[in-house]
């Protein structure tokens, strides 16, 4: 009996994808950007908000056409989620929503509408605190890790970490 993990079939059956890829074969390119549509989507989705689809497209864009960059086939999820990062990033910067709003128009608690809250404070948020919250309390990458996809210093990090973190409680809680 092979001692086989399902994801680790998983993972040598997308390295062969990417290789194939590379080598110009365009149906696994389509089957390995089918793999990664879903994870693409959840890395956007919370930062570029109603624009996620668009900033997903984006990126599975720049994945196809970067493709043959790729040095190291195993390193895709991370180089995949650094795309996507800088795409829905973009992506919210492009509409409206790019600039946070009053927090102080938040409904009181017990309010009806208080059922959209999650979303309704990410909404406030800049698309820069949306992407880091997303990378270190979704995706779970520490700070030196978060700023390395970002493009950013550590230290900017750690501070958009703890601004996004109160405003959302703030906004959360009051």
């Amino acid at each position: 009996m092979p001692d086989e993990r399902p994801a680790a079939r998983s993972d040598d059956r997308t390295l062969r994808l990417v290789r194939a890829a590379q080598h110009g074969d365009t149906l696994a390119m389509a089957e390995l950007l089918d793999v990664l549509a879903p994870y693409v989507g959840r890395i956007c989705a919370p930062i570029a908000l109603d624009q996620g689809p668009d900033a997903a497209q984006e990126a599975l864009v720049a994945v196809f056409k970067s493709l043959r960059t790729l040095k190291d086939p195993a390193a895709l999820r991370g180089w995949v989620r650094a795309i996507a990062v800088r795409e829905a990033i973009r992506t919210a910067h492009r509409s409206a929503r790019s600039v946070p709003a009053d927090l102080s128009t938040l409904p009181a608690r017990g309010d009806p509408q208080l059922s959209a809250d999650i979303r309704d404070v990410l909404d406030r948020l800049s698309p820069e605190h949306r992407a880091v919250l997303m990378l270190r309390d979704v995706e779970g990458l520490d700070e030196r890790t978060a700023a390395a996809l970002l493009g950013v210093r550590t230290g900017t990090v750690k501070s958009r970490l703890h601004r996004a973190r109160d405003t959302f409680r703030k906004a959360w809680t009051s």
